[in-house]
């Protein structure tokens, strides 16, 4: 080993950039066996019911077209645990674009022509689409996702609501929202003297392995995933999704390689999605701003299929001061497709409300809004009572105020007038929790001076490749050019996904746990490397699985100005600055990158994001990116991200916490405020577009 200046927390470039700009880096989809077939799904055209009948005849027809897989012809398979696999198993709708066919052929073209000439009869059944605060199907789930409680009181919150001399209640509306990565969701399948491989665009190729090799009757070692290279997720990636199974069934069924890849316009029925939410907020203080109750109510839906319940009012049990607090979820399952994660499951949209509610009730009480946050810091974590491990969110409140030049600011909304424009400030806090999850990992040294680290991370866009090189050569004390990282294989040492900003403090404690040991055993040696060099597994079962008496989380500050024409009733934002404490930054470089992406999410989720289901036919009536609107490099003209130096020994051996999610926490509130700021006027419903602002303008 060549001693030298650790690389970790140094601004390295990526290791795949060159393969990903020259179009050398492989993605699902572009993965082409020889004799590959091509697949295209048939999705239900109601909203719930049963098919009846399913005409192949035109389908089949022309040449070239290899089969029609119905539920009366594709392969059998074990009831998966995830029962949005379950796909052509029976004659079941229960919402508007779950799959009742797929055409397989020789071309790509050839597949989507044969679906197109599939005819399926229907019975249709009585749905509901609809999600109302008062709907009758209401219930508190046993848990919300994470296993968070549904519902958590302390103190009494009624009575110290109705005490408290200032007050705000008010109910923020957020819609649907969706993943939508630039990667659609695809997958090619092979079978081969009866081993199966697979190359799928997810999050985590270990719970796709054991999933296909339970639902397929397989031991684990039949199958091989690859997701080497994946084209983002946002949460969408990280549990199997139909593309890949259906992908198995027709290779198993034709006999050959079958690719598919999911067209856009399908994603939102069967990939998961944000649901909507119906979020009251109430908030109880003294005159000095001082909270002393607090209640966030989510209201939610999911499908009949799965439940999965957001953990939207988690974060009010975590932000401030609330002695009285009540928190809860109720949810409802209606005929509508499945919700899943997204960026941020939980705190994102939960902030949402919670950080507007802040801003109005700093607007009631006549407190600076940075003040008003600064007032409330906990000693402890409200609602668990345990100290926190770290918390800088002072001085993220601080440094961000400084860097935007808040103290400049006139408190009084609507007053800064350009022309026809209206301009305002707003500040919002960001939280998300540390995250960790059991893996394992190998280090190999060579007597050619390379070491060889192997372990089933995903690379998902977020930097991974570098930053556990990086891990592997501080810890070897090498250059990191020394350094080999395979990964993006199930047939690597087992690792969680990617997801819940979990990834890195994951895979990188197992790296580094392996490449010390490693470093330690070469130390050991009395003399020269063996020919076949030296091999140390690692696993951190037992410090990953452990319970950590601390409360551990990051935390940021987002400060946003926008500019609303009067004339228009659009918004347009001028900069946004994050600011965040999130435990040692292991590489600028790739974290600014995560930083910033998630703060441009959260314009999206501010200013043009929003699907809504027809009440007619339960379908997402944006669906594709002509009329899904996410933001582009002209929506965001000046945008920065920051961070305060911490030392948190209660994490990791990095001391890293996770970065990929905060960005787009508090961004939406703050973006709000601003628009608050600006024109006196209250929105409470998301996108903030100019339908709804423009009649409150006049």
């Amino acid at each position: 080993m060549t001693r030298q200046n650790p690389p970790l927390g140094t601004p390295q470039v990526r290791r795949d950039a060159r393969e990903k700009v020259t179009g050398t880096a492989r993605y699902a989809a572009e993965h082409t066996p020889p004799g590959c077939a091509y697949a295209w799904p048939v999705p239900a055209t109601i909203t719930r019911g049963r098919v009846v009948a399913v005409d192949t005849t035109d389908a089949l027809a022309p040449s070239g077209v290899l089969a029609v897989l119905t539920h009366h012809t594709a392969p059998r398979v074990e009831r998966p645990d995830d029962p949005t696999l379950a796909v052509l198993q029976d004659a079941t709708v229960p919402h508007r674009g779950w799959y009742v066919a797929l055409a397989v052929a020789d071309t790509l073209e050839g597949a989507r022509a044969a679906a197109a000439a599939v005819r399926v009869a229907y019975e249709v059944l009585p749905s509901d689409v609809e999600l109302t605060v008062d709907h009758s199907g209401l219930y508190t789930p046993e848990s919300a996702n994470g296993g968070n409680a549904a519902r958590q009181e302390r103190g009494d919150f009624d009575t110290a609501f109705a005490a408290a001399p200032v007050r705000t209640d008010a109910t923020y509306v957020m819609k649907a929202l969706h993943n939508h990565p630039m990667e659609p969701h695809a997958a090619t399948a092979q079978w081969r003297d009866g081993h199966l491989t697979v190359h799928d665009s997810s999050q985590g190729s270990t719970p796709v392995r054991d999933t296909l090799a339970a639902m397929f009757g397989l031991a684990p070692g039949q199958v091989t995933v690859h997701a080497a290279y994946v084209g983002g997720g946002f949460g969408s990636k990280g549990t199997p999704r139909p593309q890949v199974v259906l992908a198995v069934m027709a290779a198993l069924h034709t006999g050959r390689p079958v690719k598919l890849a999911l067209p856009r316009s399908q994603l939102a029925a069967v990939v998961g999605h944000r649901a909507p939410l119906l979020q009251r907020v109430r908030l109880g203080a003294g005159h000095d701003g001082l909270i002393t109750a607090l209640a966030h109510e989510v209201v939610t839906r999911t499908s009949t299929v799965k439940e999965f319940v957001e953990q939207a009012a988690v974060p009010a049990r975590i932000m401030y001061t609330s002695p009285n607090s009540r928190t809860s979820h109720q949810v409802t399952a209606l005929d509508v497709p499945t919700p899943s994660w997204m960026r941020g499951p939980g705190e994102t949209p939960g902030m949402y409300a919670l950080e507007t509610a802040m801003d109005e009730l700093a607007v009631a009480a006549g407190v600076d809004p940075v003040e008003l946050r600064v007032r409330n810091e906990p000693a402890v974590e409200p609602g668990s009572g345990r100290p926190y491990s770290s918390r800088n969110l002072i001085a993220c409140l601080r440094e961000g105020a400084r860097r935007f030049h808040w103290a400049a600011r006139d408190p009084r909304p609507g007053v800064r007038r350009e022309g026809n424009l209206l301009v305002g400030t707003g500040v919002a806090a960001a939280t998300y929790p540390v995250l960790v999850s059991p893996c394992r990992a190998t280090a190999h040294a060579a007597p050619d001076g390379i070491y060889r680290i192997r372990v089933n991370a995903t690379d998902i866009g977020t930097g991974a490749r570098t930053v556990l090189a990086q891990i592997a050569a501080a810890a070897l004390r090498t250059p990191l050019e020394s350094v080999r990282l395979d990964l993006g294989n199930s047939d690597l040492p087992p690792a969680p996904l990617a997801g819940g900003s979990s990834g890195t403090a994951s895979w990188g404690w197992a790296v580094n746990k392996a490449c010390t040991a490693l470093a330690d055993r070469l130390r050991a040696l009395p003399g020269d490397l063996p020919a076949d060099g030296v091999t140390v597994s690692a696993d951190t079962d037992q410090e990953a699985g452990a319970e950590s008496s601390y409360a551990r989380h990051a935390f940021g500050a987002h400060f946003a100005e926008v500019q609303v024409d009067t004339v228009s009733g659009e918004v347009r934002l001028r900069r946004l600055l994050g600011v965040y404490a999130a435990g040692r930054i292991l590489n600028p470089r790739t974290a600014r990158s995560q930083f910033i992406g998630g703060m441009t999410m959260g314009l999206g989720m501010a200013l043009t994001e929003g699907s809504t289901l027809d009440p007619s036919y339960g379908d997402f009536a944006e669906n594709d990116f002509a009329s899904y609107h996410v933001p582009a490099s002209a929506d965001v003209p000046a945008i920065e991200a920051h961070w305060i130096e911490e030392d948190d020994s209660r994490l990791n051996p990095m001391g890293s916490k996770g970065i990929g999610e905060i960005g787009i926490v508090g961004t939406a509130a703050a973006i709000g405020n601003a628009v608050h700021h600006a024109t006196g006027i209250r929105l409470r419903e998301l996108p903030m577009t100019p339908d709804t602002i423009l009649p409150r303008l006049t």
